[in-house]
């Protein structure tokens, strides 16, 4: 026997039993992922073979960043417009406002233009639509951006979710242009929700509130109710361009930047000008007059106005638009009260027959009474200041309490005065001196009464106006009383040393207007990104 095979030594019996488990595992572990490389692959085979048989792969998905690189120039259809085109293929760019897939072979679209709605519907047929198309369509987010091309069709019974409410979309195409890139703070759909919806409904509803749209105010104005008061807003400016501009007057722009605090010290904004201070101005008030001493005889101004009062309510801004207008006299200062009277009848009328879809949008938000005015030969209602406080003496309020009007006698004078008369717009006349300001023209039989008047709308104050003092001597005088030194106003003073005619004029806040005619409650709904005491963004 060799060393080697010594008894001594012990025999080779093979792996361990531990080590044979651990083998049979690695063995079980290559065997699954094997497999499962296996299925993975029959898998991306199987997908590749149905995208290979999608047959709308051109019909949908995301377009390239418009880089203006190509222009087609192929026509877009309006929203507005689809219900005299049945039966035709349209193509229009729209957003989603809500989606909703039924199975997998059909989604339902509520697309939308500015206030208008339709619905459309994307189903599966052979072809043109594939499954694919339909997912990815029925996966978009709502508020994105797309491009649809369809078939305008007739529907059986009208679509309450859409104001299109006779037809709808039947999709061929559709392609995202402009997705959304994270979450919104709220639908739209909630914040266009009236508050009776929320109070009545047994669905519960997401409440947003006024701060939350403020302060997402881009979201807040794609509501069909943003959109619609806006629409109103420009309208009013138009409105209001077109009737002066027919009366002889031309626009002016005022600067906004003053060397004085002009008007009342304690509201007005300072700015560092420089090496010294500037002011932004209150009105253009000054300007509007210096204008009618340089001979333009009629003058009117659409811009910013400021004011730094701290006041938090639901009818002030720190920042707001002045619709203003200044204008001569040949005879009397009601010439300019009749001629801002026509002006606010023209408004109004234009507004009725031009915007009824658009107040009819806001009012399903905001129910409201339609506003009236007096028309006809009795014209609209006139009252004195004194006139104006009896009324509110017989219905109970001091006399000594009625010196000025605050807000609230304002709103109860309001709620008077339609009760009696039926109207919410009407005109007061012969202020108290002591309650304007100190270029204010006095009354010529009793000095303690002025020219001046206030115009209102439901019960609020929307403009203030009156004639002027022309005379330099008594303007000095005016100025003094009021605690205003002259000689800080010289080239505003100046103006009718050298010679001006009687003249008068008057403000009117754009927002107020709006607001109050609509019944929106709040100025920071008529406000594109309102400013106030609390708030200076977005």
């Amino acid at each position: 026997m060799s060393d080697s095979q010594s008894p001594d030594q012990p025999q080779n019996t093979g792996p361990s039993k531990s080590e044979l488990k651990k083998l049979a595992k690695a063995a079980e572990k290559e065997k699954r992922a094997a497999e499962k490389a296996a299925k993975q692959q029959e898998l991306a085979a199987q997908q590749k073979a149905e995208a290979d048989l999608d047959c709308a792969t051109s019909f949908y998905g995301a377009l390239p960043l418009n880089q203006s690189q190509s222009r087609p120039r192929r026509p877009r259809d309006k929203i507005a417009d689809l219900s005299s085109r049945v039966g035709e293929i349209v193509v229009l760019r729209a957003r989603v406002q809500t989606s909703r897939a039924q199975g997998n072979k059909m989604v339902f679209l509520n697309l939308r233009q500015t206030t208008d709605t339709v619905q459309a519907l994307l189903t599966v047929t052979p072809e043109k639509v594939s499954k694919q198309m339909v997912k990815w369509t029925a996966g978009l987010a709502d508020e994105s951006i797309i491009l649809v091309e369809g078939t305008v069709t007739k529907v059986q019974e009208p679509i309450k979710s859409a104001s299109v409410s006779d037809v709808e979309i039947h999709v061929h195409q559709i392609h995202l242009i402009s997705g959304i890139d994270g979450r919104l703070p709220f639908s739209v759909e909630d914040a266009a929700r009236p508050d009776t919806d929320l109070e009545t409904s047994d669905v519960q509803y997401n409440r947003v509130l006024l701060e939350t749209r403020l302060n997402n105010r881009i979201v807040d104005l794609r509501t069909q109710t943003s959109q619609a008061i806006f629409k109103i807003q420009s309208a009013i400016g138009d409105l209001f361009r077109e009737y002066l501009s027919s009366h002889g007057f031309i626009e002016i722009h005022s600067p906004k930047l003053q060397g004085a605090a002009t008007e009342s010290g304690a509201s007005v904004f300072k700015v560092g000008y420089f090496k010294g201070n500037a002011y932004l101005g209150q009105s253009p008030q000054l300007a509007k007059q210096m204008a009618i001493a340089a001979d333009f005889e009629r003058v009117y101004e659409i811009g910013p106005v400021f004011r730094a009062e701290d006041s938090n309510t639901h009818r002030h801004l720190t920042e707001f638009i002045g619709l203003d207008l200044e204008m001569t006299i040949e005879e009397h200062y009601h010439e300019v009260l009749e001629v801002l009277d026509g002006l606010f009848l023209s408004i109004f009328r234009g507004l009725r027959e031009k915007y009824t879809k658009e107040i009819g949008v806001v009012q399903k938000q905001f129910p409201a009474d339609d506003f009236k005015w007096r028309e006809g030969l009795e014209g609209t209602l006139r009252l004195t200041f004194r006139e104006a406080v009896d009324i509110l003496v017989e219905d109970g309020v001091r006399r000594e309490d009625l010196d000025d009007f605050s807000t609230e006698n304002e709103k109860r004078l309001g709620r008077l005065i339609k009760a009696k008369y039926d109207t919410d717009y009407y005109i007061i006349d012969k202020f108290p001196m002591a309650l304007r300001p100190f270029y204010t023209m006095r009354d010529s039989e009793d000095p303690t009464l002025s020219n001046s008047y206030d115009f209102f709308m439901r019960g609020e104050e929307i403009l203030s106006g009156a004639q002027r003092i022309h005379d330099p001597a008594v303007l000095c005088e005016a100025m003094r009383s009021k605690g205003v030194d002259p000689e800080s106003m010289k080239p505003y003073v100046d103006g009718f040393r050298m010679g001006c005619n009687p003249h008068g004029g008057g403000g009117i806040g754009l927002e107020r207007v709006v607001m109050l005619f609509l019944k929106l409650n709040n100025i920071r709904r008529a406000s594109l990104f309102p400013r106030d005491p609390k708030r200076l963004e977005p």
